[in-house]
Order: structure tokens, then sequence, then C-alpha cells
């Protein structure tokens, strides 16, 4: 049993602790790499998004989440009726609007 004693001991007595400082240095560390790579442009997208379902038109060319490509005939709230191709239509949430596509792009396609 003394042998498995003096092992721990001396084992304690050659590890030294970090310091409190150091601690929090590298915490502080961690968090500013987590914010500026991930939260930060994560951010910035997500503003982007909103600033463009909220600049949505009647007449707007869009692509959805699911490829779709198609020009929106009215708006109603959080939804938005687009026609695929004459006669076609489907109602969608404007959150899955992905890109506007500039004018008359469906025409040439």
């Amino acid at each position: 049993m003394s042998l498995f004693i003096s092992t721990a001991h001396a084992a304690g007595e050659a590890a030294q602790q970090p310091s409190l400082v150091t601690n929090l240095l590298m915490i502080a560390v961690f968090v500013a790499i987590f914010y500026f790579l991930i939260w930060r442009p994560q951010a910035k997208r997500a503003k982007e998004h909103r600033t463009l379902v909220e600049s949505l038109g009647v007449g707007s060319e869009v692509v959805f989440a699911g490829g779709l490509m198609g020009k929106i005939l009215k708006i109603e709230g959080d939804f938005a009726v687009v026609e695929l191709s004459r006669g076609v239509e489907v109602k969608i949430q404007r959150a899955s609007v992905i890109s506007v596509l500039p004018e008359g792009t469906l025409n040439n396609l």
C-alpha cells in the first residue's frame, strides 16, 4: 500500500496548477474565437436574410429553398402566392425565399 501512496504523493508535487488568471484568459480567448468565427457571421447572414424577406414585393422573381423559381403574385402576411408557370400557383412561406432574381430572368430560361 505504501507504494501507491508515495506514487500519488510524488505525482501531486510534480504537477503545477495553472493560475486563476491563466484560466480566465483561456476562457476569454475561447469566447472571442466563438464570437468571431461562429456567432457574428451567423448573425450577419440572418440579418441579410431578414432584409431580403422584408424587401419582397409583387412581381419579384425568386428562388426558394427547394430550388423552385417563380414570380410573386401577391403577399399575404408571412406567405406569398408564387406563380411557377402559367396557371400553376403555390403558396409559400416568405422565409423560404433564398434569393431574388433580376427582372426577366424567368423569361430567359
